[in-house]
C-alpha cells in the first residue's frame, strides 16, 4: 500500500480530499497488476497510481466505482484539464499511456472499455528523435574521480556508479543485487526481479568486482541481511531503495559538474561504448537486458562509419 499512502496530486492540481476505501480497494488491485503482471518498477507505478487516483477521484468521489458509468466525454475532460494544468508532449504522453494501461487492466476484470480507450490519443513524437544522452570519456573519467575520501561513504558511491557505468544495471537492480547474486570464482552477477520479471546472468567486469569488494571488506556496516547495499532505518538493516541509489548518482554528477545525472545516463554511456566498440545492436540489447530490440535501436545512430557505408551519393554528385 506504500504507492496509495504517498498519493499526491500531479503538478498544478490541487490536493484532492481522502480517497474512500473504493478507490484506495482499486488502486491496490491496479498497483498489484502492474507489479506483478506487467512487472513495472515501483516509480512508474507510483506514477501511474496518482493520474488515475485522479480519475477516479473526480467520477466517483464517495460511491463504487462502476466502470461502466464512465463516458467518453469524462476522458476527454480528464485529459483537457490535466494538460490545461501542465501543458508539455511527455506529460500528455504519459497520461495517455496510464490511461490505456488503467482501462487494458480493467478488460480483465471483464469490463468493455474500446469506447472509452478510441478517445485517447498521443502527441506526435518522431520515433528516434533524440539521441540517447551519454557522458564522453573525460566525463567519465570525472565522476569516477568524484569520491573523495572526506565522503560519508566513498566506496558505496563508487561501487554503485561502477554497476550502472560497466554493467549499465538500473537503480532499482542495483538496490535488489544481493552478496548471494555474485559468483567471485566465474566472476558473473544474477539478476533477480528485473524489469522483464526473469533471471539474468551478467559478466562481472574486474573493476566493478575490485569496487564492490572494496566496499563490503571496508565500508558495509556488519549485518546478517543478505542485500549488498544496506541501510540502517529504526534500528533494522533494510535493501538501499532505488531512489537513494537515484540520489547517490545524482550527487556525484553534481560534484563532477556533469549535466546528466541519471543512473540511465550511464546506462546510455555504456551502450554508446558497446556501439563505438563495434557491438551489434543485439549485443547492446542483450547487455541492457531490452524486453524488444526496438528499444535499442536509437543506438544505431550512433554508429557513424556503418551509416556513412549504407549512405545514398547525393543527387547531382559525382560520387
Amino acid at each position: 500500500m506504500t504507492h496509495i499512502t504517498t498519493y499526491r496530486a500531479a503538478s498544478g492540481a490541487r490536493p484532492p480530499a481522502a480517497l474512500s476505501v473504493h478507490i484506495v480497494e482499486e488502486l491496490h488491485r491496479y498497483d498489484e497488476y502492474l507489479r506483478d503482471v506487467r512487472g513495472l518498477a515501483a516509480g512508474t507505478r507510483k506514477g501511474r497510481l496518482r493520474v488515475v487516483g485522479l480519475l477516479l477521484q473526480e467520477k466517483f468521489k464517495g460511491r463504487a466505482i462502476q466502470i461502466g458509468k464512465l463516458r467518453p466525454d469524462d476522458i476527454r475532460q480528464f485529459l483537457a484539464t490535466r494538460l490545461g494544468a501542465h501543458r508539455s508532449a511527455s506529460h500528455a504522453s504519459h497520461l495517455a499511456a496510464t490511461l490505456r494501461s488503467f482501462l487494458r487492466y480493467r478488460t480483465t476484470c471483464g469490463d468493455q472499455v474500446g469506447k472509452l480507450t478510441a478517445v485517447i490519443s498521443n502527441p506526435v513524437h518522431w520515433k528516434l528523435a533524440s539521441l540517447p544522452r551519454a557522458l564522453k570519456p573525460d566525463e567519465v573519467e570525472r565522476l569516477l574521480n568524484a569520491f573523495a575520501a572526506g565522503l560519508r561513504l566513498p566506496k558505496r558511491g563508487y561501487a554503485i556508479v561502477r554497476c550502472a557505468l560497466d554493467m549499465g544495471l538500473r537503480s532499482g537492480e542495483i538496490a535488489h543485487l544481493m552478496i548471494g547474486d555474485i559468483d567471485w570464482r566465474v566472476g558473473t552477477v544474477m539478476l533477480r526481479g528485473t524489469k522483464s520479471l526473469r533471471q539474468d546472468i551478467l559478466p562481472l567486469p574486474m573493476e566493478t568486482g575490485q569496487a564492490l569488494a572494496n566496499y563490503l571488506q571496508h565500508e558495509r556496516p556488519v549485518t546478517s541481511h543478505p542485500a549488498i547495499f544496506v541501510r540502517q532505518k529504526e534500528g533494522l538493516d533494510q535493501p538501499i531503495t532505488s531512489a537513494a541509489i537515484q540520489k547517490v548518482i545524482l550527487h556525484a554528477c553534481r560534484r563532477a559538474g556533469l549535466m546528466h545525472s541519471s543512473a540511465h545516463a550511464l546506462r546510455h554511456t555504456l551502450a554508446c561504448r558497446l556501439v563505438e566498440n563495434g557491438s551489434s545492436l543485439k549485443e547492446v540489447a542483450d547487455v541492457l537486458r531490452h524486453r524488444s530490440l526496438n528499444t535499442t535501436l536509437i543506438y544505431a545512430k550512433l554508429d557513424t562509419p556503418k551509416l556513412s557505408a549504407v549512405a545514398l551519393p547525393w543527387p547531382g554528385s559525382e560520387s
